[in-house]
């Protein structure tokens, strides 16, 4: 990496429009589905009682919208974790997440995500690095599309 003081960060601007292919099947479970509602006080009886599941249509307990993050942020530490990305985590503050859900996620689903490197912008000494991470289920079909922006502090930022 380029130490100059012409570039504030390490963050590899090459990687721009790389993608990182799926590296294992998330399994979605009841049990997560459950904690992410606690968590995020979403309270609906249908994210953890599978009867009331059931009568609005679903084969099983349906995620809240936010439990994608959790599939998308397993799938994008192999970007954040590649040596080429030069991204020093300790150094990153999440500066955003939108979501585009195609369908609703339920307990048993078979995700499997592609992460892009969408855009890296340098200024002020921070990086904002922008991924998409598309997530999809076990015969291909679209689940969610989850962009996110992270800020890398430059050194002594």
């Amino acid at each position: 990496m380029n130490e100059s003081p012409d570039r504030p960060t390490s963050v590899n601007l090459t990687l721009v429009g790389r993608s990182y292919a799926p590296t294992e099947t998330y399994r979605v479970s009841a049990a997560k589905i459950a904690e992410m509602a606690a968590a995020t006080g979403a309270a609906h009886p249908a994210h953890t009682d599978r009867d009331a599941a059931r009568e609005l249509g679903y084969d099983d307990v349906v995620a809240p919208p936010t439990f994608a993050v959790v599939v998308a942020q397993r799938a994008e530490q192999a970007y954040i974790a590649d040596p080429e990305s030069g991204i020093d985590f300790s150094r990153v503050v999440h500066a955003e997440e939108r979501f585009t859900h195609h369908r609703p996620i339920v307990a048993g689903d078979l995700l499997r995500t592609t992460v892009h490197v969408d855009s890296v912008t340098e200024r002020a000494g921070i990086a904002m690095v922008s991924t998409r991470a598309e997530i999809a289920d076990d015969a291909g079909t679209p689940v969610a599309t989850v962009r996110s922006t992270l800020a890398v502090r430059g050194e002594g930022r």
